[in-house]
């Protein structure tokens, strides 16, 4: 085809309908019309030509259309070009996709299939690139009918206008294709003399008006023929120029005296004006250099997800088991060590740097790694701040819950918190829009994309062999071609795409003095204001990798079993039987299989440890809660593996003994649990601890410590390191202090004593290891994208209504000779009289009526019922509208018309 063809926007102020169409129309490069009858004029009669799987698949693609549910076709084809709801379809878009309609956006309006498709294949010689194209357009002009951007059969493909208008060349918005404004465009406030100036400069003959000397100069640039003689002319620095104006951005910036080349090009019209010192180069002729492309690179086929290493899926699986349970084990310790009560909250909410840090370095792993468990836990439902005036961060009751779960299950519940969760660990430390610090646990790390991005990241590393791990430039190169204008589009809804804005760019021409030689200068480019979300994609896509890996959903970079069935995705055969095989079922339901195929490969939890002479105890594996919480307090972690070394300490046996255990005790249990004896020097420490153990009492003055051996008293008033105690003897067997009984008692053992805290009746406090929790709190709900995606009960009552709410609106209705014409939504007026006359008559002869009616909210619509019974100021009657019969109190029904004999 011949580039004249592709020509301005065009019926711009045409009203935005935006249908979805199937059937004889749906065909696209297949030379597919509408069949038989009228081709439709607007968006609405596109919609009411369709089908109610049409209709439906349109409210699937776009659940915004349904908040609320519209009253007919025509009030859904108005939202439906609305720029709001077109910015979020545009979002959607594949690249290929949005080259298509990037395209349509610089063809004529409306345009023909074969002119998208010359656009994006060019006029010269077929390529291999040229077939794929062939091949995939049919497929991208079918979603952007799907998305509702698209319509009209293939003889005249309309871009809904909203879409046109973000996506065509402007000043303001530079084109995605890098093309510029049409010559009609470009010269639309040049004054005709000028105009006639351009055409005789170029050899064309004078026209009698500015309109036909445009309409010449767009035949000029479109003709090959012509266009190439006029080329052959030019001087080489001239093509230079346009050799930099091209491919885009297609604006420069020029001098009051431009040099030569820059001139030549000017005077003929290759760069027009824009303001005093800036031209552009003309669409027309940028697509004639172009060789008719409307991008440089287009891309029809998907960028292939490659594996970077294989491995056995056993492998996986059991690498990605290993890491599930130091994960598990992870969360246990994060959340025991806060058990009597978290770090304070910020004022402004979350923690505070120094508790992250000191969080990190009690885990043993960097911080950014400490807000993701934080965050998961929070996610989870597991954490939460107590809301006490000393607001602090707690374990929560659900916490107690999970830990009596077996493993498996503890997991799913972690992963399946994870994969919903809006907040995003990643942005910790980061800025706000008003330079404010993200705080872990605190506001503002809500990323609405998140797990839309997490799903899309697991599902392509699914698409590879069980084994296969994704290599992250290629995955992450598919999710760009994926959702190339994920916040990056044109638009101006927050969070929505948003438009190209004008900035100094590449090079564009300019005249002498600028030390770049002619035709060389700064030109005007295009970014985006979205692209700082557009790379918070990408960068949510490698925070999901790395996190799925520290979470076990992963192994070794492969996606492991239990998280295929997590995700509802195919099973491979040798670890799925026809219970687990290729059903969709609900998030618990994937949760409960994802739990039993992990249970296996989890190692088993023991029941006994092996104690040594040096004074640790290693447990062969993950201990039973019972065991691990006593081991817990009667010694401290030395090193975490395969194996858990714990050591006994003094202090450790001394907090034993504080919680209320005697030596006897102590020494049972260990002969309960233990594979091998008690060694001996671990017996003396429990007995010399015992022994020593309560000696000393502390009790409240401020605090006082008592003691039956006055002699002890006395070499502690003789220690240099009680000084800060502020003890003075009241008897010979009590002294005073100025500290707190906890300063106190904290003092006394790092002199090395072993005192006991006693109650005002004189016993002693035992020190229990009971919990702090939070009262019951809710796990914070994912902020949404959107509005959700509608199921089918919820689709087909919205296809029903809007069917039934346009039969009424369209129905034919009666002219009455009397009653002026109606506008289009506007409600019959009818008065009571006539109201109940004619309602009475159609239940006498059970025809159907048009009715206005207003509900109690206030709310007017138009009814078509079919009056059985009027009596009592109501009429009672089927509703084609609500599908059902319905009573309607007359009083607030505004006018009635009897229907036409072809809609009775």
């Amino acid at each position: 085809m011949g580039i004249g063809e592709v020509g301005g926007i065009g019926e711009r102020d045409r009203e935005a309908h935006v249908p979805k169409e199937t059937g004889a129309g749906a065909g696209a490069g297949t030379g597919a019309g509408t069949g038989a009858g009228t081709a439709p004029r607007t968006l609405a009669e596109a919609l009411r030509a369709g089908g109610d799987e049409a209709l439906a698949a349109l409210l699937r693609a776009r659940p915004d259309l349904l908040s609320p549910v519209p009253n007919d076709l025509t009030q859904l084809a108005t939202r439906a070009g609305t720029r709001a709801s077109v910015v979020r379809a545009l979002e959607r878009l594949d690249r290929f996709a949005l080259q298509a309609a990037e395209a349509l956006a610089v063809a004529p309006d409306p345009a023909p299939y074969p002119v998208l498709l010359a656009l994006l294949t060019g006029d010269g010689s077929a390529t291999e690139i040229d077939a794929e194209i062939e091949k995939a357009l049919p497929r991208a002009v079918s979603v952007l009918r799907e998305q509702a951007l698209l319509w009209g059969d293939d003889e005249r493909l309309r871009l809904v206008r909203t879409a046109r208008e973000l996506l065509a060349p402007s000043p303001q918005h530079p084109s995605p294709t890098g093309l510029g404004p049409s010559v009609a465009e470009a010269t639309a406030g040049m004054s005709p003399g000028r105009v006639q100036e351009i055409i005789a400069t170029a050899g064309l003959p004078a026209t009698h008006d500015p309109v036909s000397a445009v309409a010449a100069l767009t035949g000029l640039f479109t003709d090959r023929t012509r266009m190439a003689a006029l080329l052959d002319t030019a001087p080489p620095d001239a093509l230079a120029v346009l050799d930099r104006l091209v491919w885009g951005p297609p604006y420069g910036e020029v001098t009051a005296d431009p040099a030569p080349p820059v001139r030549w090009l000017r005077d003929r019209g290759l760069l027009l004006p824009v303001s005093a010192r800036t031209v552009v180069l003309p669409r027309e002729a940028a697509l004639h250099l172009r060789g008719g492309r409307a991008h440089r690179v287009p891309e029809p086929v998907a960028p292939e997800v490659t594996a970077a290493r294989e491995y056995r899926p056993q492998v996986v699986d059991n690498a990605a088991a290993g890491q599930a349970h130091t994960a598990l084990a992870t969360v246990e310790e994060l959340l025991k060590s806060w058990d009597q009560g978290g770090p304070q909250v910020l004022r402004a909410g979350g923690l505070s740097v120094r508790d992250l840090k000191r969080t990190a370095a009690a885990l043993d792993v960097p911080e950014p790694t400490a807000a993701f468990w934080l965050e998961l836990v929070h996610a989870a439902g597991l954490l939460a701040s107590d809301g006490e005036a000393d607001e602090r961060y707690a374990p929560t009751p659900a916490y107690d819950d999970w830990l009596d779960l077996p493993p498996a299950e503890r997991w799913a519940g972690l992963a399946a918190a994870w994969l919903a969760a809006t907040r995003t660990a990643g942005v910790v430390g980061g800025q706000d829009a008003k330079g404010r610090t993200l705080s872990a646990l605190g506001p503002g790390l809500d990323r609405a994309q998140a797990p839309e991005v997490r799903l899309r990241v697991l599902a392509l590393q699914a698409s590879l062999p069980p084994g296969a791990a994704a290599d992250r430039e290629a995955l992450l190169a598919r999710l760009r071609w994926d959702r190339p204008l994920r916040g990056a589009a044109a638009g101006a809804t927050p969070g929505g795409p948003t438009g190209p804005t004008g900035q100094s760019g590449p090079s564009g021409p300019s005249g002498p003095g600028t030390g770049q030689g002619p035709g060389a200068t700064a030109g005007r480019g295009a970014t985006t204001a979205g692209a700082a979300l557009a790379d918070l994609r990408e960068q949510l896509a490698v925070w999901t990798l790395d996190e799925a890996e520290l979470l076990g959903i992963t192994g070794r970079g492969a996606l492991a079993t239990p998280a295929r069935a997590l995700l509802n995705l195919p099973l491979a055969e040798a670890a799925a039987d026809d219970a687990f095989q290729g059903h969709d079922c609900e998030p618990a339901v994937a949760a409960s299989r994802a739990a039993t195929l992990l249970a296996p490969l989890l190692p088993e939890a023991v029941d006994h440890v092996l104690l040594q002479a040096d004074l640790t105890a290693v447990a062969p594996g993950p201990l039973r809660r019972p065991l691990a919480d006593t081991l817990a307090v009667l010694a401290d972690v030395e090193s975490k593996g395969g194996a858990t070394v714990y050591r006994f300490t003094p202090a450790s046996v001394r907090r034993a003994l504080d919680a209320g255990r005697t030596a006897s005790d102590l020494k049972g249990f260990l002969t309960a649990h233990s594979r091998t004896p008690v060694p001996q020097p671990l017996s003396y420490l429990i007995d010399d601890m015992a022994r020593r153990h309560g000696h000393l009492r502390v009790g409240a003055a401020s605090a006082y410590v008592r003691c039956d051996d006055d002699t002890v008293l006395g070499e502690i008033l003789a220690d240099r390191r009680a000084a800060a105690l502020g003890l003075r003897r009241l008897a010979p067997t009590v002294l005073a202090a100025q500290a707190d009984p906890a300063s106190l008692l904290e003092g006394l053992r790092a002199m090395g004593y072993a005192p006991a805290a006693e109650s005002a009746e004189g016993d002693v406090l035992i020190t229990r290891t009971d919990a702090y929790r939070t009262p019951p709190r809710t796990a914070p709900a994912p902020v949404p994208d959107g509005p959700p995606a509608p199921d089918a009960t919820l689709l087909k009552a919205a296809v029903r209504a809007i069917r039934a709410g346009d039969h009424a609106a369209t129905a034919v209705r009666k002219e009455s000779p009397a009653a002026p014409p109606l506008a289009a939504g506007e409600l019959p007026r009818t008065s009571p009289a006539e109201t109940l006359a004619t309602v009475q008559a159609a239940a006498l002869t059970g025809s159907a009526v048009w009715i206005g009616y207003v509900n109690a909210e206030g709310a007017a619509s138009q009814r078509v019922i079919a009056p059985v019974r009027v009596e009592g100021g109501f009429v009672t009657g089927y509703d084609h509208t609500a599908d059902e019969v319905r009573t309607y109190p007359l009083h607030r029904i505004t006018g009635v018309a009897e229907l036409a004999e072809e809609e009775s």
